[in-house]
């Protein structure tokens, strides 16, 4: 069905409680869950207005709900990792035993192990190593998230 030019706002009146229960769940705070509230409100009035087609108005305002979580959460582990950078002190590899590190890293899948070696030869910066690979930076940060994790696993053996 097609929706009106100027849509009733009041339709999405009743969807508010059942928005502001799921928000609550993905976000870290009140304060948060608020925000993701109003802002998948306002996409949605953006959406009617425009003329867009929604069969399902409750089941779409819940994944735009979702999507914009993701989002968020996105945007936050990419800030946090790129902060931890930041912090990390010069000399920390060199406190580390180099030879178990780098065979370790040797041993590794080879999308991971391409992408742990970029980062032994200097690049940290996760939008700069999917730049050179040509990867998504989420590819590239899961990529690493993944090998970081093998990589304490068999370090710690």
């Amino acid at each position: 069905m097609m929706e009106h030019k100027h849509p009733n706002p009041r339709r999405l009146v009743p969807l508010i409680p059942i928005l502001n229960r799921r928000a609550r769940r993905l976000a870290r705070s009140p304060a948060e869950a608020e925000d993701l509230v109003q802002d998948t409100l306002l996409s949605l009035c953006q959406c009617l207005r425009a003329g867009h087609r929604i069969d399902d108005l409750p089941s779409y305002a819940m994944r735009t709900l979702s999507n914009r979580a993701r989002r968020g959460w996105r945007v936050q582990a990419t800030e946090e990792l790129e902060d931890d950078h930041g912090i990390t002190e010069p000399d920390a590899l060199i406190r580390l035993d180099c030879a178990d590190t780098l065979a370790a890293i040797s041993g590794l899948p080879k999308p991971q192990r391409q992408l742990m070696e970029l980062v032994v030869a200097g690049e940290t910066s996760p939008r700069a190593l999917a730049n050179s690979t040509g990867l998504p930076v989420g590819t590239v940060m899961s990529r690493l998230a993944r090998a970081r994790a093998r990589l304490r696993i068999k370090l710690e053996e």
